[in-house]
Parts: C-alpha cells; structure tokens; sequence
C-alpha cells in the first residue's frame, strides 16, 4: 500500500528529526508500535484528502485522534498513562515541534503524486 510507504518515510524523517534534537524514543518503522503507524498513516490520508491543509491543520488532526485514542496533555510523552506533551494548540508548540509538523506535510506533498 502506497499510503504506508509514505507513512513510513515521514515516520523515518521524523525520527531523525527528533534524534537531532536529541530525543532517541522513536523506533524505526518497523519496530514501532501499531497505535504509531497508524497514526502516520492517518496523517497521510489526511493530507490526502485535505490539500490546502497547513501545518496547524495536521497538528489539529493529530490532536483530535489522539484525545479520541484516550490521550491527554501531560509534561512528559507515557504511553501506558497516555500522556503527549504536544496536545496543546499548535501556536504553544516549541519551533521544533511545529517544524515537525512542516516537515510531514512537506514529505506527504512530495510522494502523494506518485500514488496516483
């Protein structure tokens, strides 16, 4: 599926975004959880069915699945207590979170044309 390969290379660019800022929790593609994939995933569809989408807007998606999944804010990312420190508004994102947020919109645009 072309969806998932797309997913799977924004998922590989964000992690090395995030080990350059120093945080070495992401798992490659093919050791990440499923609840993580498919959350890339869905940031693809998304971006597939909304075009104009900017960066706020996918930040936007992926905050309304989360608090669907059962997360909520908190100070530190924990899985077992579903806690994101990035479930606050995308303006109160740190740069390099909402750069994030840039960088998968920007990778989904890139590759969208050639799954048609």
């Amino acid at each position: 599926m072309l969806t998932e390969r797309i997913a799977a290379v924004a998922h590989e660019a964000n992690r090395e975004f995030c080990r350059q800022h120093g945080d070495f929790s992401q798992p490659v593609w093919e050791d990440a959880p499923e609840w993580q994939r498919q959350s890339a995933i869905n940031g693809v569809i998304f971006h597939r069915d909304h075009p104009g989408a900017d960066p706020s807007d996918s930040h936007n998606n992926w905050m309304r699945e989360k608090q669907a999944a059962g997360w909520r804010y908190g100070e530190t990312k924990d899985t077992d207590a579903k806690t994101h420190p990035c479930l606050v508004p995308y303006e109160e994102l740190p740069a390099h979170q909402r750069a994030k947020d840039h960088l998968f919109r920007s990778i989904v645009r890139a590759l969208l044309p050639f799954a048609e």
